[in-house]
């Protein structure tokens, strides 16, 4: 009886998790059109959104449309909100690259699909929209790193933002471009870029529309690593290695430490403190629990 009651409460909880995750910024009480702005996205088409996923627990999702430097599409900005729905269902996933095609990684947004949609309130619903699958991007239980090759400019540097890590090959760069555009991020992208660079730092790259070069990028805490390799294949594989350092072990451990930083990162401290305790009680008496309290009975 006991046992059974822990189950449904882990169930439960898992739930909850699940569910928190998964709603959106934006819905109809803020104007959001899903349906309207997704059928006129589907009008623009061209390139994908490719995933696979690897037996070792690590995803990988290709920008691929190289003839236009991997600049989303109307159909590519549906494919990535599939992807990431894809992505949510996976329970054994574990990390999560996102790279570019042709060895360069996303030059932001298609521009005829851009002016198709200039009036006010196409542009807030696409706002909303990619907004809203960028957030779902950024909460998934997986460990995620933007392998940026060559460019990524205005959506793509926003792009990066939502994952955990960058990685920058030689001779790349990360550039929003926004202003001259007469912009700003519309994608979430000014508000992670605080996060992860500060405000002063933020403020520099968006009003300065900078080039930021690898070199740049560490200095600024926006890069982890350079790597070794412009070539895709062998920068891809480099990618992979530095993110097998931090997605060894069970998948059910390493999610729970994405969410656990997740809720801290984004919730007020009393909500991320009852969200830390409801992921502890989903691993606390688990397989790798009991597993790793056999393995070590005694403190060394």
């Amino acid at each position: 009886m006991a046992i059974s009651l822990w189950k449904n409460l882990l169930q439960t909880t898992r739930e909850r998790i699940l569910q928190r995750r998964r709603v959106s910024l934006y819905n109809g009480a803020h104007g959001y059109e899903e349906e309207l702005i997704k059928k006129k996205l589907h009008q623009f088409d061209g390139g994908s959104i490719n995933l696979s996923k690897e037996d070792n627990g690590i995803g990988i999702l290709t920008l691929n449309n190289p003839k236009l430097m991997n600049a989303f599409t109307g159909t590519m900005m549906l494919e990535l909100q599939e992807r990431v729905t894809e992505l949510e269902n996976w329970k054994d996933g574990k990390g999560l690259i996102i790279y570019g095609a042709g060895n360069t990684f996303c030059s932001g947004s298609d521009l005829n699909a851009v002016k198709a949609i200039s009036n006010s309130q196409d542009g807030m619903n696409m706002c909303m929209f990619m907004q809203n699958t960028l957030t779902r991007l950024m909460r998934l239980p997986l460990i995620s790193v933007a392998l940026v090759q060559g460019k990524a400019i205005g959506g793509g540097a926003e792009l990066t933002t939502a994952c955990d890590f960058r990685l920058m090959t030689p001779g790349s760069e990360i550039r929003f471009v926004h202003k001259h555009m007469g912009l700003v991020p519309g994608w979430g992208g000014a508000a992670r870029l605080v996060r992860i660079v500060g405000s002063g730092a933020a403020l520099r790259l968006l009003s300065g529309a900078a080039r930021v070069d690898p070199e740049g990028a560490l200095r600024l805490g926006l890069s982890e690593e350079t790597l070794s390799s412009s070539d895709g294949t062998a920068a891809l594989e480099e990618a992979q290695a530095w993110l097998s350092q931090y997605t060894e072990g069970p998948a059910s451990v390493i999610r729970a430490v994405k969410k656990v930083v997740s809720a801290g990162r984004e919730l007020p401290v009393e909500a991320a403190l009852r969200t830390e305790k409801d992921i502890f009680g989903t691993v606390w008496g688990g397989p790798a629990n009991l597993q790793a309290l056999l393995k070590r009975p005694k403190h060394k």
